[in-house]
């Protein structure tokens, strides 16, 4: 039986990733692995880093070979990654830096400074979300108290997923699953929190629009 439609997934995680094509069949679908390759943090100027151009050039491999595989007829690409990461973009749409690891040592003591600013209660009352030391929150307020350059640089933060995206059709955007790990959404509105940017002095002007799951970008 011929296949319906044929779409790319492509799934990046913390230690591998991988690009799919996704068969779709009027009984069911068939996905089939057609590239993996590996990942991890590599360490930059003392700091724990992702290595960006290594993971978009595996990408655009998986993707070719997608593609080819599929006989050139796929219907659509969906990109997923781990959440709070983010690459930063300047004026010109590029990317300033390797977007910082998860695991790296910046955020340490950084919650119970974010406290100092706005009470636990009170993030938590916005957010919805558990305290956890990684989330973009975080790693925000301990780039502007070091007065991190790049920072002072940025026109527009990335996620990890999305900044994939964007290099693949120019778009820039959050979309709202991955958007929603940072700790800096009001779980009320699903748009970013006017007060926890305002308490912490975090630059809501660097803040792409949010989008929902599915958008066509």
């Amino acid at each position: 039986m011929a296949s319906e439609k044929k779409y790319i997934a492509v799934d990046l995680g913390a230690e591998s990733g991988r690009v799919m094509l996704g068969s779709v069949f009027a009984d069911g679908i068939y996905l089939e692995e057609v590239h993996r390759f590996s990942n991890g943090p590599i360490e930059q100027d003392g700091s724990l880093r992702w290595d960006f151009v290594k993971l978009l050039s595996e990408v655009k491999v998986g993707i070719t070979k997608a593609v080819k595989h599929a006989g050139g007829g796929v219907y659509g690409i969906g990109v997923d990654t781990w959440g709070v990461d983010y690459g930063l973009l300047d004026e010109k749409g590029s990317l300033i830096e390797n977007p910082y690891h998860y695991r790296d040592s910046r955020t340490s003591g950084i919650i119970e400074k974010s406290f100092e600013f706005m009470p636990k209660r009170e993030i938590y009352e916005n957010t919805g979300l558990q305290f956890m030391l990684f989330n973009t929150i975080y790693q925000l307020l301990a780039a502007r108290l070091a007065k991190t350059p790049s920072l002072e640089k940025t026109k527009k933060l990335i996620f990890m997923a999305d900044l994939v995206s964007y290099h693949l059709c120019g778009r820039q955007y959050a979309e709202y699953t991955l958007a929603s790990t940072a700790q800096l959404l009001d779980m009320r509105t699903g748009q970013w929190s006017k007060a926890i940017f305002d308490k912490l002095s975090l630059p809501m002007q660097i803040m792409p629009e949010v989008v929902q799951a599915g958008t066509v970008v």
